[in-house]
């Protein structure tokens, strides 16, 4: 006679080789995601911002510099103001470090006290972008140069609980897919994390599918992003542009089955500079973005 107990379990066993043969759902394993949304494509208009965003339905937001100019001295009501919006504070764009020696102090400082900003207003991230040398080519030193200041300034932060995250990005020293390796391989992964942003890396001539699975060691947030050339005729490493999402020339499908392979369970940021078509508003595109999302599986 079988048992209860023995039911349940050959039972189990069963449903669990059940999935494992056909591969998780795409709405189950999408779950896991967290998915947020960027304010960049309001500018200025923070409150209405968090308003799009937290109307089209996102589970949390990434703020910039406007929110730190606005809220900087009431982090408190910025905490609230996302808490009645049930958005939470993701990441925060701190803007660029500089690797300039005479520059260090001052670049330290105000970093640190934009991640004190985050932990005061409920945040969980602080982004780091760099500056990419002027007036010369970039060399070696300079990655070696930038590790080491991501990680002084991750000490600081991780002191206050609030990881850096730093985001490679078109026109900075971690342009091109083997300088992102290089500023990578000079900081320490205890204090500095990584922002996987997919069209940039496309963008800088690198393959992001594959990139989501060589760094998912270091992976803490991903921005999920599209670009395209600006001009049909124009070749794909010439002028672009940032597009909603399936509107550029990222994979995607690929990009959505790299993260599952993963098992990225972290936030995933969806980011659009500015709104590309003529007429379109900020939470038109937000919304775009979202029926996209939707389209392929994803809980947002």
């Amino acid at each position: 006679m079988v048992t209860r107990r023995e039911f349940l379990t050959a039972t189990s066993r069963a449903l669990a080789t059940s999935v494992v043969a056909s591969g998780f759902s795409r709405t189950t394993d999408a779950a896991s995601i967290r998915f947020g949304y960027a304010a960049i494509t309001w500018g200025s208009a923070v409150t209405q911002a968090i308003d799009d965003i937290a109307a089209v339905g996102f589970r949390g937001i990434q703020l910039r510099g406007e929110a730190f100019a606005q809220y900087g001295e009431r982090p408190g009501e910025l905490r609230d103001l996302l808490a009645r919006h049930n958005l939470t504070f993701a990441v925060l764009s701190s803007g660029n470090l500089s690797i300039d020696p005479a520059r260090e102090r001052e670049e330290i400082a105000t970093h640190t006290q934009h991640a004190q900003f985050v932990r005061a207003a409920g945040g969980l991230y602080l982004q780091i972008i760099d500056e990419r040398p002027k007036g010369r080519p970039v060399v070696a030193d300079d990655y070696q140069r930038l590790g080491r200041l991501l990680t002084e300034l991750g000490k600081r932060t991780a002191d206050l609980g609030i990881p850096v995250v730093y985001h490679h990005h078109m026109n900075s020293t971690g342009e091109k897919p083997h300088e992102v390796k290089a500023v990578l391989d000079a900081a320490d992964p205890k204090y500095v994390r990584l922002l996987f942003d997919v069209a940039h890396y496309q963008q800088g001539g690198g393959d992001p599918v594959a990139a989501l699975r060589q760094y998912r060691e270091w992976i803490d947030v991903v921005h999920v992003k599209d670009v395209r050339p600006t001009g049909s005729d124009r070749p794909a490493g010439a002028g672009y542009e940032f597009v909603e999402l399936g509107q550029g020339r990222v994979d995607m499908p690929g990009v959505f089955a790299a993260l599952r392979e993963i098992a990225f369970d972290k936030w995933a940021i969806v980011e659009l500079d500015r709104v590309p078509n003529a007429g379109g508003t900020p939470k038109q595109s937000a919304e775009a973005n979202k029926k996209y999302l939707l389209d392929h599986g994803f809980v947002v």
